[in-house]
C-alpha cells in the first residue's frame, strides 16, 4: 500500500510539472519579445553619449555679418574665430572682425554743400580685436523636414576687446548668445549675435553707446574626428 502511494505522489509531481514549465517558459519569451519590441521601436529613456563632441578640439569660423552702431549707420562686417574648447560647456574664443563706421548724414550734408574738404571725416576703418569665454547652455537635435536629425548647441558670451578706429583704441566690453549646428563631425553652422558696449566721441561729445554685431558663418573643428 506504501508503494501505491509513494508512486502516485511521484505521478502527480511529475503532470505538475508538466503543466507548469511550458506556462513559465511561455511567459519567458513573451517577456523577451516584449523587451525586444519595446528597444527596437525606442520607448526607453536614459542618458546618451553625444554624438558630437567638442572637448580639447580647435575650431576655427570664417565669419561675415552686419555692425549696427548706435551714433553711425550700419555696415557690413567681417573677419573670423578661433575656439579652443576646454570641455563641452565652455570654450576660449578670440575673434576679429573688419567694418567701418559710417555716418551718411554727415557725408549727405558736406555733399549738399560742396565742401571743399571733409570737415568730418564720415567714413573710418573699424577694427574689432575681442576674446570672449563661451558657455553651452543646451545641447539637443532637430530634424530637418523629416530627414536627417541634426546636434545644436545654444550657448552665452562674455568678454572684452578693443576697438580700434585708426586714431584711437578703445577698451569695450561684449557680451551676447549664438548657436552651432553640427552637420557631420568636424563642420557645423554658427549664428551669433553680440552687443559691445563702448565710449564714443562725436563732435566733441562723448556718450556710452550699444553697438550690435549679428554675425554668421561656419566652423571647422581639428581634430576632424570627434
Amino acid at each position: 500500500m506504501l508503494v501505491c502511494v509513494r508512486a502516485w505522489s511521484v505521478s502527480l509531481v511529475s503532470l505538475l510539472a508538466m503543466l507548469l514549465v511550458p506556462r513559465l517558459v511561455h511567459a519567458q519569451c513573451v517577456d523577451e519579445s516584449l523587451k525586444e519590441e519595446l528597444i527596437g521601436g525606442r520607448h526607453y529613456r536614459g542618458v546618451q553619449d553625444r554624438l558630437f563632441t567638442k572637448a580639447l578640439r580647435h575650431e576655427l569660423s570664417p565669419m561675415a555679418g552686419w555692425y549696427a552702431a548706435d551714433l553711425y549707420s550700419g555696415a557690413p562686417a567681417y573677419g573670423g574665430a578661433y575656439t579652443f574648447h576646454f570641455s563641452e560647456d565652455l570654450g576660449l574664443e578670440a575673434s576679429y572682425l573688419r567694418t567701418q563706421r559710417k555716418n551718411d548724414l554727415i557725408d549727405a550734408f558736406q555733399r549738399a554743400n560742396v565742401v571743399p574738404r571733409q570737415i568730418v571725416i564720415a567714413t573710418t576703418p573699424l577694427n574689432l580685436y575681442f576674446g570672449h569665454l563661451v558657455w553651452s547652455m543646451a545641447y539637443g537635435k532637430m530634424r530637418w523636414f523629416g530627414a536627417g536629425i541634426s546636434r545644436f548647441d545654444f550657448y552665452l558670451a562674455a568678454g572684452a576687446g578693443v576697438t580700434d578706429d585708426g586714431t584711437g583704441r578703445g577698451l569695450t566690453g561684449s557680451g551676447g548668445f549664438g548657436m552651432k549646428i553640427y552637420i557631420g563631425k568636424w563642420f557645423g553652422l554658427r549664428l551669433d549675435v553680440r552687443d559691445h558696449v563702448l565710449s564714443q566721441e562725436v563732435l566733441g561729445v562723448s556718450q556710452i553707446v550699444n553697438d550690435v554685431v549679428a554675425t554668421g558663418g561656419f566652423s571647422v573643428f581639428i581634430p576632424f574626428s570627434g
